[in-house]
């Protein structure tokens, strides 16, 4: 990894043997994963605790939006949360939706994902690889649809910003909430690292903890905008994901593990 940018003398002072990890999110379902290794292969404690949950905005609430879905050709879907609201609204508006409505989908596992509501064979689905750049790509070739965008209050801005710079006819649509988990049953969150996936999980610390002191608990924090959160919050990054070499928060981390309890 000699690739890999050399540690701040900051972040280096502060190095320490790591045996616990708490990850800000729900525990994956496979036992074959990658945190499992880690733990097993550095004989780590790693817990996990989502610190954020997604809400769906009641029905009055987004009636108050004045949306008319009927009115739109196309709806782009960015996640599982934004199909499970879309078709929970259309349920409660009691309304059906027509079969030639177009799906534009972040990726294949969101596409295939519309299989619980929607026969796939039958309907025209527009799948990215995997980024919200994927998805701009094929909306580029598509720019007389009417769009609905079915979305969280909490949001990246790259697909709207793009909609609306290239005169495109779309509708914003919030349909879930963001919010933090209640975290009150922990005790403490004195772990070695704490690992973050967003800034809503940055936020959610602070809601639940206000006085939280980072001490000796070193920070990991997935992507820019996390990365930023972080720094905002007046703590120190420790630990930046994606690296060069470890595009993963468990690369990452590992990458960590072996300098801080001398493993190199």
């Amino acid at each position: 990894m000699s690739d890999i940018k050399p540690m701040s003398k900051e972040v280096e002072s502060r190095l320490k043997e790591v045996k616990t990890i708490l990850v800000s999110q729900p525990e994956p379902a496979s036992t074959n994963n990658p945190y499992r290794a880690l733990a097993e292969k550095y004989n780590l404690t790693i817990d996990f605790r989502p610190f954020i949950q997604v809400d769906p905005v009641p029905f009055k609430e987004f009636r108050k939006q004045k949306i008319e879905i009927l009115d739109h050709t196309a709806i782009i879907l960015t996640s599982r949360n934004a199909v499970d609201n879309f078709f929970r609204i259309c349920e409660e508006l009691k309304l059906e939706v027509p079969s030639d409505m177009k799906y534009f989908c972040i990726s294949e596992q969101t596409a295939n994902y519309l299989q619980k509501y929607i026969v796939i064979r039958k309907r025209k689905i527009f799948t990215g690889l995997r980024t919200a750049q994927d998805l701009i790509e094929i909306l580029k070739k598509h720019k007389k649809e009417k769009f609905l965008f079915p979305c969280s209050n909490i949001r990246k801005d790259d697909i709207p910003n793009f909609l609306n710079d290239n005169g495109y006819d779309w509708t914003e649509a919030t349909m879930y909430k963001t919010v933090a988990s209640d975290l009150s049953d922990l005790d403490d969150v004195t772990y070695d690292i704490i690992a973050f996936f967003s800034p809503s999980g940055i936020n959610s610390l602070f809601v639940n903890f206000p006085d939280f002191k980072q001490n000796d608990t070193r920070i990991a924090a997935f992507g820019p905008t996390t990365a930023k959160a972080v720094r905002d919050h007046d703590m120190i990054l420790d630990i930046e994901a994606p690296l060069p070499n470890a595009p993963s928060m468990t690369g990452a981390i590992e990458y960590y593990i072996k300098k801080a309890n001398n493993l190199e």
